[in-house]
């Protein structure tokens, strides 16, 4: 139930108030999830909800920035989701090149210092957005005050199949011993190598669970589901999340 602007008003203020002397997650994770019922839930065809949920991105950067998050790393598209339909692949790859394209010139990251880093499986993607991504790698590279992993062709288990082939070469080449193998080798051979693993997940659309997303970096996260779509995500939903974290206690299994 969409509340009037004026309770609204009020319930984010009094939201933000309990939230924002807290301790923020350094690292949030988001599962941007439900495009596409969103868009059948609006009488629209489901592919256009592609398009919602890519306006949303843009606000959710300004929402962290805003709260102090440091590092947002978003599940963009999956490796599964290439087996969709050509045309819905289509349509969300001349989306993501739109994006990128605002990104590379984006006042929002310059003024901001944020490091944008794609991560995934980047062969099956076409030359013009590898193109987009060396550009604003490059560009961003020096920026040290925020950053941005955006998940693109991700998969977790893929990522950890590929940082496996990545050590058994090095043992391969001599550069490793079997028994120099521990939990900071694989860290240093995924594709967030160097990035701590998030605090706090975020899931919208209702489903409860990862689908991939940061396997290996997981393990200690705070998971947060709601039934929110995508591209109907509110600030007062991120806040939500963040005041959840702060309720719960972080014992990483002591």
């Amino acid at each position: 139930m969409k509340l009037p602007s004026s309770i609204y008003k009020f319930y984010e203020k009094r939201l933000w108030n309990e939230v924002k002397k807290g301790p923020k997650p350094h690292h949030i994770g988001v599962i941007l999830d439900g495009n596409r019922r969103y868009a059948r839930k609006k009488g629209l065809d489901a592919k256009e909800g592609h398009f919602f949920g890519a306006e949303k991105v843009e606000e959710l950067l300004i929402w962290c920035l805003g709260i102090g998050i440091k590092v947002i790393t978003l599940y963009v598209f999956s490796t599964e989701n290439f087996n969709r339909s050509p045309e819905e692949v289509k349509k969300i790859m001349e989306l993501l090149v739109k994006k990128l394209n605002k990104i590379n010139t984006d006042p929002l990251i310059v003024d901001n210092q944020v490091k944008v880093k794609i991560i995934g499986r980047r062969e099956n993607l076409s030359k013009n957005i590898l193109k987009l991504i060396d550009d604003i790698e490059e560009k961003t590279k020096d920026y040290d005050k925020h950053l941005l992993n955006v998940a693109l062709s991700y998969g977790g288990r893929a990522e950890i199949v590929d940082a496996v082939k990545k050590i058994a070469n090095k043992v391969k080449d001599n550069e490793l011993t079997i028994a120099d193998i521990d939990e900071k080798t694989i860290n240093d051979h995924l594709y967030t190598e160097g990035i701590p693993d998030p605090d706090l997940i975020i899931r919208t659309s209702g489903e409860e669970r990862l689908s991939g997303f940061l396997l290996w970096q997981s393990a200690y996260s705070e998971l947060y589901f709601t039934d929110i779509y995508w591209p109907a995500f509110r600030k007062i939903d991120l806040w939500r999340a963040v005041r959840t974290f702060q309720q719960r206690e972080r014992r990483y299994g002591k």
